[in-house]
């Protein structure tokens, strides 16, 4: 940042400059702009009836076998049932502090456990961060993931609060070699909530992941992800959904490595956008000269169902390579309106017809969620979502 620009109220209580329309990559996020009181880190004692009471309005609340609990920011055993999961706490972030959230992570002291997972675990572990209302702060929480070699897992993320916050979460995800890891993080915060995030994914060789993060809370949404491909033979599938109305904004910045051979991504993102919301996806596919075979692509597409909504789209190749297939492609636009006559025209009232037409849209993003009963809690979220709209 430029040292011309004094630092504002939010900057002072952060202790760090916060990024702005004048960085390429935040041109379309302002975050300096739009944090416009005082967010100091400060620790909160909970209510155990409000903590208990957030719990329950996680929709994964009756299906998730396990749970690692954190209350404003800090892991919480009271609550956590973590039994047969191999938890350790004070997680310390061995990467370059090269992007804002990761050093405002640091300069908010973050706090954090490690999860390993060993074995075909067929448990569902869900990470659910609950921030009670209080005066306006800022969370920072950092935590570490990691599935052994030949292993494979199963975690749901989620993000509920209440009140006006800041929260900055960063993941380290590390699968070994042969192991799986299935991730599905739902960010359903308070509608004053800042949210901003990084994750970082290393793969080795044959791993797999399959990421879904699904996007509908907060006021103002900005989250990061690099995703190594460190061992040949790899594939990552990460898939993204917004469902963002009123003057929400969400921002995605995606950068996949494709650092060796013979490895597979895709990235597939469905934005569905009413009101004033605004959405964002900027994604980049990296190929290293020496990354021959690789098969990459990428692929974002947005509903606006309004006039005044706003989707931007920054797809991006950087190839060195000149024996691989990669492509990507976005698309913007509203409602399709002939199939809305079709349906209008066999009797359905045109509120469910637009419904039916939305659900299909997304519908691609939870085709990809293997687990039955998580795949129903995600549509009728979508659903009441839907409703609300």
């Amino acid at each position: 940042m430029s040292q011309a620009l004094q630092l504002t109220a939010a900057e002072q209580a952060l202790g760090i400059s916060l990024p702005h329309r004048r960085m390429e990559e935040w041109r379309w996020t302002d975050v300096r702009a739009r944090l416009t009181k005082p967010y100091p880190a400060q620790t909160v004692v909970a209510n155990a009836d409000d903590v208990s009471r957030l719990m329950a309005a996680s929709p994964f609340a009756k299906i998730a076998m396990r749970r690692v609990v954190f209350v404003n920011g800090v892991f919480n055993a009271a609550f956590s049932n973590t039994a047969g999961v191999d938890i350790s706490h004070d997680v310390d972030l061995p990467v370059e502090l090269t992007d804002p959230v990761l050093a405002l992570n640091t300069a908010l002291k973050a706090k954090g456990v490690k999860l390993h997972f060993a074995g075909q675990t067929e448990q569902l572990v869900e990470i659910i961060h609950i921030t009670t209302k209080a005066a306006p702060r800022a969370l920072a929480l950092r935590n570490r993931i990691t599935v052994a070699e030949g292993a494979s897992a199963s975690i749901i993320e989620t993000f509920v609060g209440e009140g006006d916050y800041v929260m900055n979460a960063v993941t380290e995800i590390a699968i070994g070699n042969n192991a799986k890891l299935d991730r599905l993080k739902i960010e359903h915060e308070s509608a004053e909530a800042t949210h901003l995030s990084h994750v970082i994914y290393d793969l080795n060789e044959k791993s797999h992941l399959k990421d879904i993060t699904i996007t509908s809370g907060a006021t103002l949404n900005r989250q990061n992800g690099v995703c190594n491909f460190n061992g040949q033979f790899a594939q990552a599938h990460i898939f993204g959904a917004y469902l963002l109305k009123a003057k929400q904004h969400a921002d995605t910045a995606l950068k996949i490595n494709h650092l060796v051979p013979h490895c597979t991504s895709r990235e597939i993102f469905k934005c569905v956008m009413d009101d004033d919301a605004r959405g964002i996806f900027q994604g980049k596919v990296y190929v290293a000269k020496h990354a021959q075979k690789t098969d990459g692509k990428q692929s974002s597409h947005a509903l606006l169902l309004s006039e005044r909504a706003e989707f931007d789209a920054k797809p991006e190749l950087e190839i060195y390579a000149d024996d691989v297939v990669c492509g990507h492609g976005a698309t913007a636009g509203d409602i399709n309106h002939d199939h809305l006559f079709y349906l209008k025209s066999r009797g359905i009232p045109e509120a469910e017809a637009k419904s039916l037409l939305i659900a299909a849209f997304v519908g691609e993003v939870f085709d990809a969620i293997e687990n039955e009963a998580v795949r129903n809690v995600m549509v009728n979220i979508a659903d009441a979502w839907l409703h609300r709209a």
